[in-house]
């Protein structure tokens, strides 16, 4: 049992709807659902310029609320990513440093004294559930019922078969809480139908719903396709089409439906104008997926591997149509929830993330801030514009060597990060602020 960094009796009074006239006229707390895609690329929808892969829920989702043009996942994998997301602090300081993978590293994960978006919300007064993708911890110790999540259901390795739910290891992977529990389904269907059902079940309360889609990551199954792995075989890593560019669209296509009846559910039952929805990737494409032009793909420094797409929609308290270019990460979306609640966090949990309400609502500014990537090969450091970058040779992790490149960019005119500019001031500035950033969780041993 974790202990609480909050007051019951607050969280029972902010909740608390007595039957007076003033009371009735509260606005109810808002409820948040957060869907992340895996894999998927700045490019890779309509509303940020694909004309390959229609999305027109995701569009629609766009057209109504705020589009994001400068938001970047916390790493440029899976594991780290989502590490920042739920705590709302750097990966680094929870250990989780790179990806948590299938054959090395079963015994490490996110850990239970690690305060999470969950643990809070749940302790006051919120319904909270995670469907599909955790990545976080193979071991039931580390699973995200353990780490404030009412209710989960779903996988926890980098990847499953979309339909036998067997990860790259040959192990099955399909859990209800802490018991492998095998559902028939794919992968995406499960994820939106789970999700239907917790609305249906929660909306008469407030609910944080989280729903990390498998979809586009490998392997690339469409929903018509079968499985291609069985416990004990592995079988092909990213599958067996040859067609991966069209099982890759049917399987966006497919997360894109699931969106538009996760919004339908919320207008049904009367809940769209209180319920803060926030799309998001967990990083940049691979090779099989569209960056929009931008340098670099998963697993890289460049922008390619982190700036993401990001969509925000709350009617009645973001414009529709409207365009943000705030730099953003993952791990501000815990305090822009807490925020949203009116919620105050402990200063104990030492949160890394900033409020993004300022930007969705245009009320005000999000501070200036310096910001960092460590993705193993490459570390950078971002204030305003200006991106430092320091890339280690192949096989180099950690610090950087006297092999390692390094350059200063103009993100505002040199997006594509193709010419580094002089500029000597700005680049031990930056190269003094990272070094800094890194002593600051040098201490912590990296569980990947």
């Amino acid at each position: 049992m974790k202990p609480s960094l909050f007051c019951p009796l607050a969280a029972l009074l902010f909740f608390s709807f007595a039957a007076n006239a003033d009371d009735e006229k509260k606005t109810p707390p808002p409820n948040f659902v957060i869907i992340m895609a895996d894999d998927l690329g700045y490019g890779d929808i309509g509303c940020y310029g694909s004309d390959s892969i229609p999305t027109p829920n995701l569009d629609a989702l766009a057209k109504g609320g705020m589009r994001f043009t400068d938001y970047h996942s916390n790493g440029a994998v899976c594991s780290p990513t989502r590490a920042a997301l739920v705590t709302g602090r750097y990966q680094q300081r929870s250990g989780i440093g790179g990806v948590v993978t299938a054959a090395n590293h079963r015994d490490t994960g996110l850990a239970i004294e690690e305060t999470t978006f969950a643990d809070v919300l749940g302790e006051n007064g919120y319904a909270t559930a995670i469907f599909g993708k955790w990545h976080l911890g193979y071991d039931p110790k580390f699973n995200p019922s353990h780490n404030g999540f009412g209710e989960f259901i779903g996988y926890v390795s980098g990847n499953v078969d979309f339909f036998s739910h067997v990860d790259q290891a040959g192990y099955e992977d399909w859990w209800r809480q802490a018991e492998l529990t095998p559902e028939e389904g794919y992968t995406t269907h499960l994820v939106t139908r789970h999700g239907l059902r917790f609305i249906e079940e929660n909306k008469d309360r407030p609910f944080c719903l989280y729903l990390p889609h498998e979809a586009p990551h490998y392997p690339y199954q469409g929903p018509n396709d079968s499985p291609i792995r069985e416990i004990g075989h592995a079988g092909a890593v990213h599958g067996e089409r040859e067609d991966i560019a069209a099982a890759y669209r049917e399987m966006v296509v497919e997360m894109d439906k699931g969106v538009g009846e996760i919004v339908a559910a919320l207008e049904k039952h009367g809940l769209r104008e209180n319920t803060l929805v926030f799309f998001c990737s967990d990083n940049g494409a691979n090779q099989n997926g569209n960056n929009g032009g931008l340098r670099g793909f998963k697993g890289q420094i460049w922008e390619g591997g982190h700036r993401v797409p990001a969509i925000a929609n709350w009617p009645g308290r973001i414009a529709p149509g409207s365009t943000t270019d705030v730099t953003a990460l993952s791990m501000d979306l815990f305090p822009t929830m807490l925020d949203a609640a009116g919620i105050d966090a402990d200063p104990k949990l030492a949160l890394d993330g900033v409020s993004l309400m300022p930007a969705l609502t245009q009320q005000g500014q999000v501070a200036d801030r310096t910001l960092f990537w460590d993705v193993g090969r490459g570390v950078a450091a971002r204030k305003g514009d200006w991106k430092y970058v320091v890339e280690m040779p192949k096989g180099k992790k950690g610090k950087p060597t006297p092999e390692s490149t390094e350059g200063l960019y103009d993100l505002s005119k040199d997006l594509s990060e193709e010419s580094p500019v002089e500029n000597a001031d700005m680049a031990a500035e930056l190269k003094a602020a990272l070094e800094k950033w890194q002593a600051s969780w040098a201490e912590v041993k990296q569980r990947s």
